[in-house]
């Protein structure tokens, strides 16, 4: 042992040197992991991207090619859209000459010549409504209506159908009353040409029951190409509480509607008032009928389609959602007519008519709410 100097080494040293390394490259290899693990996040997404704007390329070029597609509609479907098309434009040259300042159609004396903010947006409004029917009438026949959102399509429908089916069923009815004698007497025929001409109603109403009948013979086929699965089969089972709910609701307001309707057509003038109780006649007695009949197919059809059942539902829809959309329409249309200066009755309308436009708007709201629920439950991929 003399002598010999004994070299001694920490044993600590060569772990702390192991784990040096290890920790090294422990380190390394996370950090290649996470690198690599970002490239392929990155890789990812931009693939992800690529591929979502390849669809709406592909999605684009669709509709362009759609567009520029060759018109393959059938000729009795070409016909209609022309048909509803060229009905429009009576009405749309006389509110151009109208918010131009013209007086064509317009009596002296009449309202309509006073210069109102209430008569020119009215009028620019309206105007909008009747050429909508254009876009309407081809949105049903191109190929590129049919990849339309179906609520850019069924709101328009359904209010085209509430304003012109009251037209389609009264005012022939009128006409007809009239040629027999049993139109209304000269005096209230006087009183209605003093806002406009007569021949004015002949080519305004003529042309929409034209647009009614041929976006009627468009929108037919079109939903049932599209939505043939909601009246396929039979009714199903009942809609859940809550609709049935609203369908009972419909029926009962329906039914009073109905009533109260169908009085005041047959000749009733009790909460008229003075001055529409004068006016009446078998004329205003036959748009009272239209309005019975539209509440009463508002209400029980949408209890019809809440309680299902093993027949085949095609009549209580189309039928529920021509009174739905009538007597919402026009029960929001005859409650703004008492604003407008000069024609309503403005304050002085009885209680009882606004009342009663109310509740036609309301049963049209819970019918249209009936109507939507029956078709969501059923509805179909198109």
């Amino acid at each position: 042992m003399t002598g010999r100097t004994m070299h001694q080494t920490d044993p600590t040293d060569s772990t702390d040197s192991t784990d040096s390394i290890r920790a090294s490259g422990t380190t390394d290899s996370i950090g290649a992991a996470d690198t690599a693990t970002e490239t392929l996040d990155g890789t990812g997404t931009a693939a992800a991207r690529a591929v979502g704007a390849a669809h709406a390329a592909s999605g684009a070029a669709a509709m362009a090619a759609e567009a520029r597609a060759p018109d393959t509609t059938g000729a009795g479907a070409r016909l209609l859209r022309a048909a509803a098309v060229a009905a429009t434009l009576p009405y749309l040259a006389l509110k151009t000459a109208w918010l131009a300042g013209s007086d064509i159609g317009i009596p002296e004396g009449s309202v309509l010549l006073e210069p109102t903010v209430f008569f020119t947006v009215a009028n620019a409004v309206t105007m909008a409504m009747d050429a909508a029917v254009i876009v309407l009438a081809l949105l049903l026949t191109r190929p590129w209506g049919r990849r339309v959102p179906a609520p850019l399509l069924l709101v328009p429908a359904f209010t085209a159908t509430g304003l012109l089916t009251p037209i389609i069923a009264g005012f022939p009815a009128q006409l007809v009353l009239r040629a027999v004698g049993l139109g209304a007497d000269p005096a209230a025929r006087a009183a209605g040409e003093s806002f406009l001409h007569g021949w004015v109603y002949l080519v305004v109403y003529g042309g929409f029951i034209v647009q009614g009948l041929a976006l009627a013979g468009l929108f037919v086929p079109y939903a049932r190409r599209r939505w043939g699965g909601v009246w396929q089969g039979p009714g199903g089972t009942r809609l859940p509480s809550p609709t049935g709910v609203a369908a009972g609701a419909a029926a009962a307001l329906g039914t009073v509607l109905g009533a109260l309707y169908v009085y005041w057509a047959f000749g009733g003038t009790a909460w008229l008032g003075a001055e529409r109780a004068a006016q009446h006649s078998a004329e205003t007695g036959a748009v009272s009928a239209v309005h019975a009949v539209c509440a009463l197919l508002a209400g029980w059809c949408a209890v019809l389609l809440a309680r299902g059942g093993t027949r085949r539902p095609v009549w209580p829809l189309a039928a529920g959602w021509t009174g739905a959309a009538a007597a919402l329409c026009w029960g929001l249309y005859l409650l703004a007519v008492p604003l407008a200066p000069g024609i309503g009755e403005g304050g002085g309308t009885p209680s009882v008519i606004l009342l009663a436009y109310a509740a036609q708007v309301v049963t049209g709201c819970l019918a249209a709410a009936v109507l939507t629920a029956f078709a969501t439950r059923r509805r179909r991929p198109a």
